[in-house]
């Protein structure tokens, strides 16, 4: 007997090629199959990606300035022309990490929308850009090589940016700032940053208080920080997508490996480090790795393994994601 799964398999083959979209679904206790035309990407201008980038813009030039030590609110004029750089990088980075993952899903003919950034004053002025996928995979190879193109496209940009940031020149602190009694936050490199440093000749931080490294190296940070934390095989996470691709259905048994993982270096740096900061994060994100575990990687509709060269090109994605990795990304130092 043929499952109602092992139907919609046999015949969405038939609707994508007519140019639909179709969805199994239930009704009144039967099931169902929805077919929609699908999109050739947008109609108009798309109204909220634009604005949400506008403000995301704001955003970042906004948190930009007081990276550069300029009051945005004071001196709103000053601020623009001192922070566009570190705005630019962020936005370059996140919205580049994004449109890998855009054009390959329309590569393989997959619905999916243009990025959407969310404009946030944090630490980077947005907590990230995301794109909502509306098709159905076809494919373990489409899986994987719209999973993949995100990370490998953000790591491009992610370098660009850092190499240039490290050519800057370094941005002198304000005796104000020196003497604040308020602590300060401290990022630690990752290897890549570190291996950039050393192949640029140029100094990731200096001995100097009086001296700080240019706000756009810090765009570069976020970018392996991102790359990291998007490359965990969990869910539907870019890593779940790739490691789904690679071993199938067995993902779901490595996925349920990460939360613990997570949990276990939260509980060496609580005990070993006492790095409370970075138990926190890692506790944190523990707890999402769970969920997402539970929710399930994307599931192609054919399931058929894919090719040594896209596995290869799988395990160089992690392996350059574990460059991008450090246990301890910040912590709060108390001022002297």
């Amino acid at each position: 007997l043929r499952t109602p799964e092992m139907t919609m398999r046999n015949v969405w083959g038939a609707f994508h090629e007519a140019g639909y979209d179709a969805e199994l679904t239930t009704s009144a206790g039967r099931y169902v199959i929805v077919a929609e035309p699908s999109s050739h990407g947008p109609e108009g201008i798309p109204w909220k990606n634009v604005l949400l980038f506008l403000a995301t813009v704001v955003s970042t030039l906004y948190v930009g300035a007081r990276w550069f030590y300029v009051d945005p609110v004071a001196n709103p004029v000053e601020a623009v022309l001192t922070a566009w750089p570190f705005s630019a990088a962020i936005l370059f980075v996140l919205g580049t990490h994004e449109l890998g993952h855009y054009l390959m899903s329309r590569y393989h003919d997959v619905d999916a929308s243009l990025p959407y950034f969310l404009p946030f004053p944090t630490l980077i002025g947005t907590m990230g850009a995301v794109i909502r996928m509306r098709g159905r995979i076809p494919n373990r190879k489409a899986l994987f090589d719209i999973g993949v193109a995100g990370p490998l496209a953000g790591l491009v940009a992610t370098t660009v940016v850092t190499v240039v940031g490290l050519h800057l020149d370094p941005i002198t602190v304000p005796q104000w700032a020196a003497d604040s009694s308020g602590g300060y936050i401290r990022f630690n490199d990752p290897l890549l940053l570190g291996i950039l440093g050393e192949l640029t000749g140029q100094p990731t931080s200096y001995e100097d208080p009086r001296l700080a490294a240019n706000p756009v190296i810090f765009g570069g940070w976020v970018g392996m920080f991102v790359t990291f934390l998007n490359l965990l095989p969990v869910g539907q996470f870019d890593g779940g997508h790739i490691v789904r691709a690679m071993v199938g259905p067995r993902q779901e048994s490595v996925a349920a490996a990460v939360p613990a993982a997570l949990f276990g270096l939260a509980g060496y740096l609580y005990f070993v480090h006492e790095s409370t900061n970075a138990v926190v994060l890692w506790v944190v994100w523990g707890v999402i790795g769970l969920a997402l575990a539970y929710a399930g990687p994307a599931a192609p509709i054919r399931d058929e393994p894919i090719d040594r060269g896209r596995a290869a090109l799988g395990v160089l994605t992690f392996a350059l994601g574990v460059l991008c990795f450090t246990p301890v990304p910040f912590e709060i130092v108390a001022a002297p």
